[in-house]
């Protein structure tokens, strides 16, 4: 698409860069090209062919072949429709070949062109073109001639069944083949060419690739009209873009000069068959030619700068890759970026003879050294025997452990090697050493097996570079097999389990640090001892993270959001990986629930439901919001006479802090992080120093599930070195907490220091339960037990003071009482056990002297009070009468079974409610009535974020959870979690720079709805108050 400007109140196309161009005036409706294609397919190959348009003339005779298409992903596009019937129908050859020429001409033909034959390329290994095989199958001529001419002169044959067909324009989208000039100036109204680059910049092979080396900051497309030079013809169509500092020929080609490409092709022949198509002279000025790319003539000079080697291998990948003489052999360099922020070069180094500097192996792959000493980082390097590894496996040692296949993966491993013969046609049989690319597999059947398995495998997403990687079927089927059991060998780290065999359970439990994909000592190999509440024993060492450990688990978590996997990947791809961990989650929630019984003391029946069972609900609740989080279209307050509208996008913070109590290890744990990896967040997350093991079992079910590394980082340690550091850190953009209030302030303050990074925070409570006169007696009993007594008081919902009214209020409590000695206190592995042992001896102590305090103040203790005489942090469920509103047992939170009871005056509602919500908390709030006005009016009065009625304690997934007051704000669960996570913006705010009148007025509604990216060139600008300048398109 050319680019647009507004002259005396009419678009005008400006087909050049200088003012030396000439203008047409097209219409509204040349805007859009009218298809309904749909989604282009995944492809490999195309325009980007150095030899693109080549051999029109003279000049290009006698060049070697393309020796390979680069291995390509263009996104999927699709063409809007226009209201106005299309021009004249033409009659059209198609001269070319691969999938672009394939899309080309399907375009054309819905347009309503007469395709009338399509020249392609002969079949190579038995393989047809995607071009003429899609002719064929629609019935038209197809024509593979090996060559168009001999000794100079155009063989007659062949012009003879070009002309049969009666073309009147011929249309070359990529064509590797030398097409004579009796062919090029056949039809009335000639021939045009696609060529991947601002012409004249860039004539001749490799154009994408020349661009990239000589570091341009603009790219894009060029058609032109064929004449008897290498890309001298007249220019009819241009089209830019921004080249992106890592940019290859492969992402270049698939983000842009595949899809804009065929759109911009289609558009030429639509201006021809209207009759106004331009035919503009290229100036000389600033004309470049380069030749075509070859092996022998990619290899690196390392006299000059990072940013000079840094484009010189980005513009020979994939081919034909740049190269270098080290380690006694050829090693050819792959995936080249300057990003090295935060990488440190150390490592074991490679000497490269010329470099100004060794390179150095690290575990994020080769840094190199320009003669400027600045560094860039090279991720894959292709081997002298053809083999490709990561660059920071050079120096490791070839693995020549294979896994055993099971029956399961054997069946697998018989339909993979039937897609394998599908795709290799001439094999005869595909054995363990069948090589895929010398078999005759070329880029385009990369993207057809990463497919395949796609479909074979349950969706199992390989990245082209596997296959680059395990070129035999043997080594596939290992990388494939090791992918579905969720340790293939990027993301597999040795575990140091820690084995006990607990509830029948061989349970194998990681303790040390997880960063960045990988189980790791903590600095200086600290550790603590995490200890089982039930009998006071020693589980095992836990490493005890440092602030440096914090840096490397942010660094981590910050490079997989900015540049890893997990940023690549769509929405429903991502929501894909945490239904896979949420049915890990599942699988292994018997191992899970005996953890949280001996790190946590829960009750493993309770466990088993709650604290997993609930974490296994969050995470498959907030896979399916993974593709529902949306912007939206308003118009904005100055819509007329304008129509000018605000389009708003929700995108990921980036990485985000949390921290999590001890109460409810793994389910606090679900709660916050399934939201924020919903969005598209990364994570460090800080679980309670006293209950670090589910957390690391979480973290080890994260490689299985297939969770890029870096995502989820995982550090046990104090509140005071790792969530200070969390929360002072600048790259950490979000907090969420969960914890008493006074942490939570130091939190804030810190936060809002630091970088004022965005927090969401779940306090403390005194929740108030009032139970009225006329309730369900039996039933309130029950619930007001389960209000405090559930998963032994520690729960942060739980009633911290219940409100009884005085008619009631003797039986209440005789029958509370008679309940409380039919509670069973033991091992919280006994299936029989109601309530175990508190967490850890520190909160036993706190809740001996917090009763003591009560009996000071004059409470009456009915029972309980004390610690059980056994090992073990147990203690006695306690009730509390008489409670006065001056007490400190009545203001302040226990967080164990401690229920505290105070009457309140038969009939007296509002004095009730006024000492109910006598409190800086507000997390929870109950009430019990049979008359439904009362529990209405009650529980809008209560100053409580959830109010239960006639239950309690019923938390939901999709139920928002969150306090008022001291009690923190933000929400956890539900669709308002969502938010917390994400940036709303406004992506998209256009206004006129100038009145135009009235016939632009359809215009610009027409851009604002319709097309993204070209506001600037109509003379539209973002407006700076309304978006942000670094996002606007």
């Amino acid at each position: 698409m050319p680019c647009w400007r507004f002259q005396g109140g009419v678009p005008e196309a400006v087909l050049a860069r200088d003012s030396r161009c000439s203008i047409y005036r097209p219409t509204v409706q040349d805007l859009f090209l009218r298809s309904s294609c749909g989604r282009l397919p995944t492809v490999a190959g195309g325009p980007g062919s150095p030899e693109l348009g080549r051999g029109v003339g003279a000049g290009a005779a006698g060049l070697p072949p393309w020796p390979s298409e680069p291995c390509l992903t263009p996104r999927p596009y699709s063409f809007p429709r226009s209201s106005r019937p299309g021009p004249a129908a033409m009659k059209i050859a198609v001269i070319g070949q691969s999938l672009f020429g394939q899309e080309v001409y399907c375009h054309l033909r819905e347009e309503g062109h007469e395709v009338v034959g399509v020249f392609t390329v002969p079949d190579k290994d038995g393989k047809a073109d995607p071009l003429g095989l899609k002719a064929d199958k629609d019935g038209v001529p197809v024509f593979k001639f090996p060559r168009w001419r001999a000794r100079g002169q155009a063989l007659p044959n062949v012009v003879a069944t070009y002309q049969a067909l009666g073309a009147e324009l011929n249309v070359l989208p990529f064509c590797s083949q030398f097409i004579p000039m009796e062919i090029i100036s056949a039809p009335r109204h000639g021939s045009i060419i696609y060529h991947p680059s601002l012409l004249p910049r860039h004539r001749g092979a490799s154009a994408i690739n020349w661009t990239l080396i000589h570091g341009d900051k603009k790219g894009g497309f060029t058609i032109f009209w064929a004449d008897d030079g290498l890309d001298t013809g007249d220019l009819l169509l241009q089209k830019e873009c921004e080249i992106l500092p890592d940019d290859t020929v492969s992402t270049l080609y698939s983000r842009f000069l595949f899809p804009e490409g065929v759109k911009g092709m289609v558009q030429a022949v639509k201006l021809i068959a209207e009759g106004r198509a331009p035919r503009l002279p290229q100036p000389e000025d600033g004309a470049t030619y380069e030749g075509i790319q070859k092996k022998e003539t990619a290899q690196i000079n390392w006299d000059q700068p990072a940013e000079a080697i840094h484009n010189w291998i980005r513009g020979n990948d994939k081919v034909p890759g740049a190269w270098t003489e080290a380690c006694g052999q050829k090693l050819t360099f792959f995936s080249s970026t300057l990003n090295t922020e935060g990488l440190v070069p150390e490592g074991e180094t490679l000497p490269i003879p010329g470099a100004h500097r060794p390179g150095v192996v690290t575990g994020a792959g080769l840094i190199l050294f320009g003669n400027d000493d600045r560094m860039l980082l090279v991720k894959s390097i292709q081997l002298e025997d053809g083999k490709m590894i990561p660059a920071s496996q050079l120096f490791r040692g070839a693995d020549s452990t294979g896994l055993e296949l099971t029956e399961e993966d054997l069946v697998t491993a018989e339909a993979v090697r039937g897609a394998w013969k599908r795709i290799l046609p001439n094999v005869v049989e595909v054995e363990d050493s069948t090589d895929f690319f010398k078999s005759g597999a070329a880029s385009l059947d990369v993207v057809r097996l990463v497919e395949e398995v796609k479909e074979l495998c349950d969706g199992l997403e390989l990245e082209n570079e596997d296959i680059y990687m395990a070129t035999t079927f043997g080594d596939f089927m290992q990388l494939l097999v090791r992918k579905m059991r969720g340790d293939n060998k990027e993301s597999q780290c040795v575990i140091d389990h820690v084995e006990k065999t607990v509830n029948k359970l061989t349970l194998r439990m990681p303790h040390q640090l997880f960063i960045g994909g990988a189980f790791v000592d903590a600095e200086g190999a600290k550790t603590y001892e995490t200890i089982n509440p039930t009998d006071g024993s020693v589980i095992c060492q836990v490493s005890l993270a440092q602030v440096s450990d914090v840096d490397k688990a942010v660094a981590a978590a910050k490079d997989a959001f900015e540049h890893g996997l997990w940023g690549k990947i769509s929405a429903r791809d991502r929501g894909r990986l945490l239904y896979r961990l949420a049915d890990l989650l599942e699988q292994q929630q018997e191992e899970l629930a005996t953890i949280e019984a001996l790190d946590a003391g829960a009750v493993y029946t309770l466990a088993l439901k709650t604290h997993v069972g609930m974490s296994i609900q969050t995470f498959r609740y907030f896979a399916g919001w993974c593709d529902k989080i949306q912007g939206a279209t308003i118009p904005i307050n100055q819509a007329r006479p304008n129509r000018n509208l605000t389009m708003t996008r929700k995108e990921p913070i980036g990485v985000c802090g949390i921290v999590i109590p001890w109460n409810y290890p793994l389910m606090m744990l679900s709660w916050k992080m399934a939201a924020c990896l919903a969005a598209g967040n990364t994570v460090v997350i800080k679980p309670a120093q006293v209950t670090p093991l589910t957390a690391l079992k979480f973290a080890e079910l994260t490689l299985k599930a297939g969770i890029p590394k870096g995502v989820i980082n995982v550090l046990p340690g104090s509140g005071s070195v790792v969530g200070q550091r969390l929360s002072d850190h600048p790259d950490v953009r979000k907090i969420a907490f969960t914890g008493s209030t006074e942490v939570g302030k130091r939190i804030m303050k810190s936060c809002a220091l630091s970088n004022v990074k965005k927090v969401s925070l779940e306090l403390g409570g005194k929740s108030p339960l009032i139970i009225f006169a006329d309730c369900d007696l039996r039933k309130a009993v029950q619930m007001g037990m389960s209000s405090v007594f559930f998963n032994k008081g520690e729960n942060c919902i739980a009633a911290g003071r219940l409100f009884v009214e005085d008619s009631i209020h003797d039986q209440f409590v005789q029958r509370v009482v008679e309940e409380v000695g039919k509670m069973k206190i033991g091992s919280p592995l006994d299936r029989d056990t109601s309530h175990g042992p508190q967490n850890h001896q520190a909160h036993l102590q706190k809740l001996v002297e917090y009763c003591q305090r009560g009996v000071k103040e004059g409470a009456t203790l009915v029972c309980g009070g004390n610690q059980v005489p056994r090992p073990g942090f147990f203690f006695e469920p306690t009730v509390f009468t008489d409670v006065e509103d001056h007490m400190f047992i009545a203001r302040e939170e226990s967080f164990g079974p401690v229920m505290i009871i105070s009457r309140f005056a038969s009939g007296d509602v509002d004095a009730v409610l006024s000492r109910a919500n006598a409190t800086e908390f507000g997390l929870a709030s109950g009430v019990f009535t049979r008359d439904i006005s009362k529990a209405l009016y009650v529980s809008d009065k209560l100053e409580a974020g959830t109010v239960f009625v006639n239950t309690y304690n019923k938390t939901d997934v999709a139920a928002p959870f969150g306090g008022f007051k001291q009690s923190g704000f933000g929400k956890d669960l539900g669709n308002l979690i969502v938010p917390a996570f994400i940036y709303p913006f406004n992506k998209h705010r256009l206004e006129p720079a100038q009145s135009q009148g009235p016939g632009v007025e359809l215009m610009r509604w027409l851009l604002t709805s319709c097309w993204e990216g070209i506001g600037d060139k109509w003379g539209w600008k973002p407006d700076p108050a309304g978006s942000r300048p670094d996002r606007a398109i």
